[in-house]
Order: C-alpha cells, then structure tokens, then sequence
C-alpha cells in the first residue's frame, strides 16, 4: 500500500460537489439514531499521543469503546493530526485501520476529524507533555501548527495529508462522515488564546475552502460536513462568512453546542431552516445544565444526532471546567464537567447511564 497523496490520488474519481438534499436525507435515513461521544482513549493527553507509534493503546481503546457500546452509543467523533501523515504517513494508516476494527468489533461506526482550531497551537510531535494538574485539556493541540496557518501558501501542503487519508477510506463502511475542520478560527480565549493572530476566522477560512475542495476530488462515500460552534446561523439573516460557507458546502448540517435546553432548542429550529439532517458534533456540560436527561430527548424528538464530549475521564482531563485555566483547582470537581465513565469503567453518576441506555435503546430498536 503505498502513501496516497496529492501527487498519487486515487483513480476514476468523479468530483460531484455538494450531495444534494434528497441524497443526504436518503443517506441519514438509512442509519439508525446516531448517539456517541467524542473519543479519546485515557491513556492519551492530546491526538498525537493517541496515534504515535509508541503510544498507541489498542488494549485501551478497546475496553473504553466496549464501555460506549455497552450503553448504545454507536457512533465516535475521533480527531486525526496532519503531523501524523508527515512523521510516518503508512503507520498512520495501519494505525487507523486497526482503530476501526475495533470500532467495528463493538458496532460503532466512526466520524473523523482532519483538522482542528482548538487549545495548544504549537504542536510538536515526539513525547507529549504530561497533563497540567488539575486543568482541563491542558495537552489538546491545533492541526495544523499556527505558523503553517499563518502561511497561506503553506495551506496546500496539507493537501497530501487531507486527500490522502480521505482517499484511503473514502468508501470504507466503517467511517461515516469527514469532518474536515473542528471549530475553525477558535481563539481559545483564556487558555492558549492566538492573541496574536486577529484575523485568525480568514485564515481558517481559506484552509477550510482549500480542504473542502481536495476531498471533493476524493469523492468520498461518505458525506462531508465541519460545525458551526459560534455566532449566527441564520439562513436569511446576519451570518459570518465562516458560518455561511460551513452552512452552505456541508453535506449533513453539524453544530456543537454547550447550552440550556431551551437554547438548544432555538438553535434547532434555525438549523431546520436549512433541509438537512443534522447532527450535534459536540454537547453536554453539566455545570451548563447540558445534561444527558436535558438533551437527548431534544435530539431524540427532532431525528437529530447527538455526540457529546468525552466518555472516560483520562489525561484530557475534561471532567474539569474550562473555568480550570483561570480558577485553581486541587482536587476533581464534586460536579463533572464532561466525561461519563473512571479509568476502572464505574460511571460518574449511575442513573445517568441508566438513562443513556434506555434512550439509545430505544431508538436503535436493541
């Protein structure tokens, strides 16, 4: 097998653009109720972590993935790296196959991330650090490295990376959707805050083009798709560019949101506006009241997708607040902010889990 790239696509590729509204509910028909969480195994701090040759924990992966069957979850949004594909593209590949045989093995089907705008911008692969004590993904890293972003004639070098990995498993059953960009021109705030980069939501907007463009070559089975997270979403009303163009060039429609109920329920009926399955790539944080018991019925009434973040508390962290990065923590929150499950698969809150069962149950006919 060799390394696909820009210069070695896959052959007899028809680019078709955009699926049409009629294909993309005819696709989300097909599959059951979707409900996951976003993946990453405990014993990794960040994704480089996660996929490096010397890290790589498939013992791990599969008894927490097995715990995510367990209650129903059948889907998991898991986030690759483009310094994967440069440091040893084949071991990449070999790695991610053997991640999806075990997803297959516990029926979850897999949504992949290729790039991501969100915490540490200064990647680096080799050893990751150790996570910050108390403090919630203090390891995560952006992909691609900020200089690279900043360098817009650096953007097509991950053209390789993007059409290669696509191009691998573009009709690869196991993978249901590319989820080309996670939260584009993110800022990060308080944490790793890109102060110095103001016109970060152009940048990442021209990479998003770039890589929508590359897997349209691909042609991928699946259907491709990269979440609003921020600012309107209007379809007649004011909209940011970022916002339009994700909007506009999604297959399925994808959000994350970390809001009450009530909340969640507007941002549903405006993304209705727009005809096409939805999905929630990210939710649930019980210090918003972005419950389990407060969500999934939302999701569950209007044929929505529901992926929450994180499912065991590991080196991530992210059973702390992003109020961590600025507040003192010495000891884990009475109150969990993500995450459902402790290394040793005991779940946070029992009922809880409980619920999950049930409602992914009874939406899966099991």
């Amino acid at each position: 097998m060799a390394c696909l790239s820009a210069e070695n696509p896959p052959k007899n590729l028809n680019t078709n653009g955009r699926w049409s509204a009629e294909k993309a509910h005819a696709w989300y028909d097909s599959q059951p109720w979707l409900i996951g969480c976003n993946f990453i195994p405990s014993t990794a701090v960040n994704q480089l972590e996660m996929w490096q040759e010397e890290t790589f924990d498939p013992e791990t992966i599969d008894r927490e993935l097995g715990w995510a069957s367990d209650i129903g979850f059948n889907i998991a949004r898991v986030y690759l790296h483009d310094m994967l594909w440069q440091q040893d593209c084949y071991g990449f590949m070999n790695r991610i196959d053997r991640f999806l045989a075990i997803a297959e093995k516990h029926n979850i089907k897999v949504i992949f991330v290729l790039l991501d705008s969100c915490w540490n911008p200064h990647p680096k692969l080799g050893k990751q650090p150790e996570p910050k004590q108390h403090v919630h993904n203090s390891g995560w890293v952006q992909s691609p490295h900020i200089n690279q972003l900043k360098d817009t004639a650096a953007h097509n070098k991950l053209k390789g990376y993007v059409k290669g990995i696509v191009g691998r498993f573009r009709n690869d059953d196991r993978v249901i959707v590319w989820d080309v960009y996670n939260e584009p021109g993110n800022r990060n705030g308080v944490s790793y805050g890109t102060h110095e980069l103001p016109n970060k939501d152009e940048l990442a907007l021209k990479l998003l083009k770039r890589a929508f463009e590359w897997i349209r070559e691909v042609n991928p089975d699946q259907p491709v798709t990269s979440g609003v997270w921020t600012s309107e979403w209007q379809k007649d009303g004011k909209i940011t560019p970022l916002n339009r163009f994700m909007l506009s060039n999604s297959d399925v429609i994808t959000f994350h949101s970390y809001s009450s109920p009530d909340h969640i329920q507007k941002l549903v009926s405006v993304l209705k506006e727009y005809s096409r399955p939805i999905i929630c790539t990210e939710y649930m944080s019980r210090g918003t009241n972005c419950t389990f018991q407060n969500i999934l019925p939302i999701f569950k009434q209007h044929g929505i997708g529901a992926i929450n973040w994180g499912l065991v508390a590991g080196k991530t962290q992210t059973q702390y607040p992003w109020a961590s990065w600025t507040k003192q923590y010495t000891s884990e929150p009475e109150l969990w902010f993500h995450d459902i499950f402790r290394r040793d698969g005991t779940p946070f809150d029992k009922k809880e889990v409980k619920f999950i069962k049930e409602i992914s149950k009874a939406n899966n006919n099991l």
